[in-house]
């Protein structure tokens, strides 16, 4: 069999195997029982919400979409090229996959929660199988849709094609994750601090009308979201390579027959990886009666050994060396690639070094909580500040010891590292939402208190699988977007100019700077919009147990549809010029500033941003986890000031964890994605040079 063959029936095999095995998780959980009419009337509310929600943000997004894609037809005019309606056509392609990705993942996370909740009352091995499945779910679909699409796209639409589809799924998770983050911070932040704070009623209490909405947001935001965040990420890092070998290809630095293999190699490891994370998937499945978090670690790590053993077979079959790419050891693609997962390993356990409840750092936050609220915001920020140092040592290690092995390519094969067991790492993550929608849920059926126990307990293992998961999405967004600014500069040709490119050409200068402010600005827009529908949720919720007879008395039903619209209408307004921003900037900076400039523009987003992920990241999970350390019994326990101050840290980090860090990922991909398919239009200086 030719090479060609095996790179189009190898990973559509995987990507269909992927969906297959969709279909039967999505089938396993719908038998499961939902539970008594009242948890199945919860999850209705619930499942209602989150759909209500999509539809409206997948009309809202259509209209950017349907600009794009002119604008993409009719780009190459600007040079005297002929139109390529393969451009638009797999731009279009990717947000359809991007989109079908989110929404068979939130329809199986909405049905599992109720059956989480039920099966907690047998044991927590069984409730973490239901809620694994529903995570498990949202991962292989994630990888099978976009892998899927890339193939397809690669075989018949052509290899020039490829960006523009990464760029439309890149679209699809930017306003996913902008969108739901900003509806369930806001939803959280309102039900907490009027629930909590001011009424002092425990968490999900039913009496709180803001409780639907921000179980609603769990799901949008923190599992649609959540999987659109890495979805976005491992589409880029499978694709930053196949960009920059086409690009040197295009200018003759490499032979034709080397070209096919590196384009090739990325497509086989994310197949490998599929089927690596489907048998890990089944590892977790069988042991489950164990520790929960145990099963969790240890399914992750079967996934990245096999996908690393299958790696080191492709790489050695390839058998590839190029002077022109710095490959000198045939192996070195698959040493860069192994850079990419431990650096990937050490960054995520950074993270949970930094957030979870069994180290130090959470401790002493949980304690400076007694101090207050004002001492608890300063000190988590402080700490999450602190935890950029390691992630960026590492990163930087991992990316001189990539380049060393394979060039500017084993840069992007260190991304892909990360990321090709996408499937097992978003399992994991997406989890979590699944057993705090559960824990909800039994809250507000007034289910045996031994239920809640095992769902808390099993959400506070996802807080720490997630926070990985995060490290994971951030080391691979530098390195793919380190991958894709090498694959700009070799379609804008400055590559051959380099002169334009120098730190003393002010034009530079300038794109750093402007690149480098980016990432404050976006971030100020999601704080607002997160506030701003929270502002709406405390009004509404107070409004209720003020105007409502007998609601805080329990006498009485919440309209929880008023605050499921609420957040509804203010996350889908305010998504929108954030998401605008982040596509208009990079091709305005391109027109009117030019190559250089824009080169400039994403490597000064790429450092700042990256700073500000890992610090919101984790300064949010701190003081999230810091919070449930103190409800654990830990420094007086729940109803005390210290819990309250811990309350109102845990508000301030919800948006930075769970909107703004993760938004900040999407964000410098795609602009790096947006230069690359538009770069040869730009012209190579200012226009008023």
């Amino acid at each position: 069999m030719q090479l060609g063959d095996v790179v189009f029936y190898f990973p559509l095999g995987a990507s269909v195997l992927a969906l297959v095995y969709v279909w039967y998780l999505a089938s396993y959980v719908k038998k499961m029982d939902p539970g008594n009419e009242r948890m199945r009337e919860i999850g209705g509310l619930i499942r209602e919400g989150a759909f209500a929600f999509m539809r409206r943000e997948y009309t809202v997004v259509s209209y950017l979409i349907v600009v794009m894609a002119v604008l993409l037809y009719f780009s190459p005019l600007l040079n005297g090229e002929e139109l390529l309606w393969q451009m638009p056509v797999a731009f279009i392609f990717g947000t359809i996959c991007s989109g079908c990705a989110g929404w068979i993942g939130m329809n199986t996370a909405t049905l599992a929660n109720t059956r989480t909740a039920q099966a907690a009352h047998k044991s927590m091995g069984r409730a973490l199988d239901v809620a694994f499945s529903g995570g498990a779910t949202m991962g292989m679909a994630v990888v099978g849709m976009v892998l899927f699409g890339l193939t397809i796209t690669y075989k018949f639409l052509g290899l020039h094609a490829i960006d523009a589809y990464s760029m439309g799924a890149s679209i699809i998770a930017l306003f996913a994750r902008v969108g739901g983050g900003i509806y369930t911070k806001g939803a959280d932040m309102g039900a907490d601090l009027v629930g909590k704070v001011e009424a002092n009623i425990p968490e999900d209490d039913p009496r709180n009308p803001a409780v639907i909405a921000d179980n609603v947001g769990d799901n949008v935001g923190d599992v649609a979201g959540l999987g659109a965040d890495l979805e976005e990420s491992y589409i880029a890092s499978t694709i930053s390579g196949m960009v920059l070998i086409a690009g040197i290809l295009h200018i003759g630095n490499i032979t034709e027959d080397i070209a096919q293999k590196l384009i090739a190699l990325p497509l086989l490891i994310a197949a490998s990886g599929i089927i690596a994370c489907i048998a890990a998937a089944f590892f977790v499945k069988m042991t489950v009666e164990g520790k929960p978090q145990k099963a969790l670690m240890n399914g992750t790590y079967v996934a990245a050994a096999l996908t690393g053993i299958a790696t080191f077979f492709i790489v050695q079959q390839l058998n590839v060396t190029s002077e022109a790419l710095n490959i000198v050891n045939p192996l070195g693609p698959f040493f860069a690639v192994l850079s990419g997962l431990f650096a990937g390993v050490a960054v995520g356990f950074t993270s949970e070094y930094y957030t979870s409840n069994h180290f130090k750092p959470v401790k002493q936050l949980a304690e400076a909580c007694q101090s207050g609220p004002a001492i608890t915001v300063t000190t988590g920020l402080a700490l999450g500040m602190e935890s950029t140092f390691l992630p960026v040592i590492v990163l930087s290690l991992a990316i001189l010891v990539s380049y060393k092995m394979a060039g500017l390519y084993g840069i992007s094969l260190a991304a892909l590292g990360m990321l090709s067991f996408t499937g097992m790492t978003v399992a994991v993550d997406a989890y979590g939402p699944v057993a705090d929608n559960a824990g909800g849920i039994a809250e507000m059926a007034k289910l045996d208190p031994k239920v809640r126990e095992i769902t808390d307990h099993l959400d506070a293992v996802g807080n720490t699988t997630a926070a990985i998961g995060k490290g994971f999405a951030i080391g691979s967004a530098a390195f793919a977007s380190m991958g894709l600014f090498a694959a700009y500069t070799q379609v804008s040709g400055l590559t051959e100019n380099v002169h334009l490119v120098s730190i003393v050409n002010p034009v530079v200068v300038v794109g750093l700077f402007i690149g480098g402010m980016l990432p404050y600005l976006f971030s100020a827009l999601l704080i607002k919009g997160v506030s701003e529908a929270a502002y709406g949720m405390i009004q509404e919720v107070r409004r209720q147990f003020k105007e409502i007879p007998g609601l805080l008395e329990g006498t009485a039903l919440p309209d929880s549809a008023r605050c499921v619209d609420i957040s509804t209408r203010v996350s889908l307004r305010t998504m929108v010029l954030p998401g605008v921003i982040a596509v208009a900037s990079p091709l305005l900076m391109g027109y009117l500033m030019g190559t250089a400039a824009l080169g400039g523009f994403l490597v000064g987003a790429l450092v700042t941003g990256l700073q500000i992920a890992i610090q919101c990241g984790n300064s949010g999970g701190a003081m999230d986890n810091a919070k449930k350390y103190i409800e654990e019994g830990h420094f007086g326990g729940k109803g005390t000031p210290t819990h309250a101050a811990a309350v109102v840290g845990d508000t301030v980090g919800d948006p930075l964890k769970d909107t703004v860090g993760p938004s900040i990922d999407i964000l410098i991909k795609l602009m790096s994605i947006i230069a690359v398919v538009f770069a040869a239009v730009f012209p190579a200086l200012p226009f008023f040079m």
